[in-house]
């Protein structure tokens, strides 16, 4: 027991330093703040953040896991930024969705982050400033791109600074504790796509109710005898709910990826950068192979492509590629020259540094 009493007098004063030295890291924070308030520089700086973390993780020698470190670190930089400024981050909420999820990921929990209630509502709030940044849900590993994300960007000004990916599993929550009470089930659309195996095999009868949001879906449960929700755990434990089944997804390798959106800001390059763009090609022979020739000789590799109809005339389409380079890039800026004659409009979304999934 003297042992023990010795053991944790030592982690006291261990924590102790710990606190000295947070505070020594928050007062620097505030002489960057003043730096960058007086040069007219934005407080957060994903490619800055990107570097601290590999930063950390390189001299990491455990016991600790890298992964650990990550998340520890996430949230001091996350009050050392709110000590610089209050940065204000939109999110497609209501709390316990799984874009908030992924803001609290990128963001950490000492951020303002402002729930909102649709897609259109956070591109809104960051175009008019009363945001600085966004999150929004853009596709899904099992249910592809989230279409509404990629509309809006078309009449947008807002630009990509960053991504982020998270795991799903989904969860059916209900006031109700018995399963074979379940008459009617609420969730997003994506949700349903990725559960339609489950609810196939297990609800066959029940009534399938649209929501704006997972976490819609729980208030909207939580309202009604005999409903159900399918939502995040997280977002059943905020509203209330039981749990009746969970990880009811079809697939368990599922992921969703999520972008971070400003009014546009621009970030450096990583070395490790993706660029997304959106173009609108002109209807002719072999336009989009003479679109994708450019990007191959000039060895850009092509991780995402996707088709929209652009909505002013039938069978017309725009595409959304992402490209593994940044947009300073000599090779990306000698490509799009060369494609130049063959689209009616093209716009680059922004760069930024890519997440992979097999990453923190």
């Amino acid at each position: 027991m003297k042992e023990l009493e010795k053991l944790r007098r030592e982690i006291d004063c261990i924590d102790g330093q710990i606190v000295g030295l947070l505070n020594e890291r928050g007062k620097v924070a505030l002489k960057v703040g003043y730096i960058k308030s007086s040069n007219n520089k934005a407080f957060y700086n994903p490619s800055r953040e990107g570097e601290v973390y590999r930063n950390v993780i390189s001299v990491n020698e455990g016991p600790l896991k890298d992964e650990h470190l990550y998340n520890i670190f996430r949230e001091i930089i996350s009050a050392c930024i709110s000590v610089e400024s209050g940065i204000r981050i939109s999110y497609f909420g209501p709390e316990g969705t799984f874009t908030h999820l992924a803001a609290i990921k990128k963001f950490g929990t000492s951020r303002m982050l402002i729930p909102v209630k649709t897609i259109q509502d956070v591109f809104g709030s960051v175009s008019k400033g009363l945001s600085d940044y966004g999150v929004v849900p853009v596709e899904n590993s099992i249910e592809g791109m989230v279409n509404t994300t990629f509309d809006m960007f078309v009449n947008s000004n807002v630009t990509i600074i960053g991504e982020e990916v998270i795991p799903v599993s989904h969860y059916l929550f209900s006031k109700e504790s018995d399963i074979k009470k379940i008459k009617k089930i609420f969730s997003h659309p994506q949700a349903f796509g990725q559960c339609r195996n489950f609810l196939e095999e297990n609800f066959e009868g029940a009534e399938l109710i649209d929501a704006f949001s997972t976490a819609d879906a729980c208030i909207m449960a939580s309202n009604e005898k005999g409903a159900a929700a399918i939502a995040s755990e997280v977002a059943g434990r905020i509203y209330g709910l039981n749990v009746l089944l969970p990880h009811i997804e079809d697939y368990s390798n599922n992921f969703t990826r999520f972008l971070i959106i400003s009014n546009g800001e621009k970030t450096q390059k990583t070395g490790k950068d993706k660029t997304s763009i959106l173009f609108s090609i002109k209807n002719s022979v072999g336009a989009l192979y003479k679109i994708l020739k450019p990007f191959y000789e000039n060895e850009i590799n092509i991780t995402k492509i996707e088709s929209r109809p652009s909505k002013k005339y039938n069978w017309d389409y725009l595409f959304f590629i992402d490209l593994s380079c940044h947009e300073s890039d000599a090779k990306l800026k000698k490509a799009l020259k060369a494609i130049e004659e063959y689209v009616i409009f093209i716009k680059i979304l922004g760069s930024y540094e890519a997440v992979f999934i097999s990453n923190i």
